[in-house]
């Protein structure tokens, strides 16, 4: 299995330099928004600045690795773990601005710049979905919101679908469709919000781990 497959199954859609889609700008058009959605756009805004903490179960489902679960944790700025159920050997880590991700079956360990992912989005200080960031389609269907943004600069990279439920606002997972056409689903449950996460959590792993 190629490690660019591996990580892209950990849904980080992160550049990787070839075989980006040949789609035209209009494909990147921004969406215009109601006054409405805008509204709910900055409650998703402050939603996630205020959650400072976070953990959840994960259930991941790719189309070249199929499915994974496991959990996750999120201390922002800047820090996520996932950590992958057994008998999976991958772990990921953000922190000091870079996502390590290691394969203990193979002790390899690939570094990635945190803002060349979309977790660079998410665990910003003050998560916002304008700027460097496109909002490319707002939905809304019952109690469920999608949120499908990209890269302002970069949209060739790929682009990702947030999913959250409205009442109450919670980031519930997403879909990443990285430069390759290759998608990956995440989905949460058991979410827990503002708590604390002990002290150790998101050390980066090295290769002799």
């Amino acid at each position: 299995m190629k490690m660019k497959h591996i990580i892209t199954a950990c849904a980080m859609a992160i550049s990787l330099g070839s075989g980006v889609m040949a789609l035209g700008k209009e494909a990147y058009a921004a969406a215009s928004l109601t006054p409405a959605q805008q509204g709910w756009v900055h409650k998703i805004e402050s939603s996630l600045k205020a959650a400072k903490t976070f953990q959840a179960r994960f259930e991941q489902v790719s189309e070249q690795n199929g499915t994974a679960t496991g959990t996750v944790l999120l201390e922002r700025p800047g820090q996520m773990r996932f950590s992958y159920d057994p008998p999976s050997p991958l772990l990921l880590v953000a922190n000091e601005g870079k996502v390590v991700f290691q394969d203990r079956s193979i002790g390899q360990v690939t570094t990635i710049p945190l803002e060349h992912t979309p977790l660079g989005l998410l665990l910003r200080p003050d998560p916002r979905f304008s700027g460097d960031v496109t909002i490319l389609d707002y939905e809304q269907r019952g109690n469920e919101i999608r949120l499908r943004v990209t890269r302002t600069e970069n949209p060739s990279e790929g682009e990702m679908t947030l999913y959250f439920a409205a009442q109450p606002l919670t980031l519930k997972g997403w879909t990443v469709l990285d430069a390759q056409s290759h998608k990956t689903v995440v989905h949460f449950t058991n979410i827990r919000t503002g708590m604390p996460i002990a002290a150790g959590q998101f050390t980066l792993p090295k290769e002799d781990d």
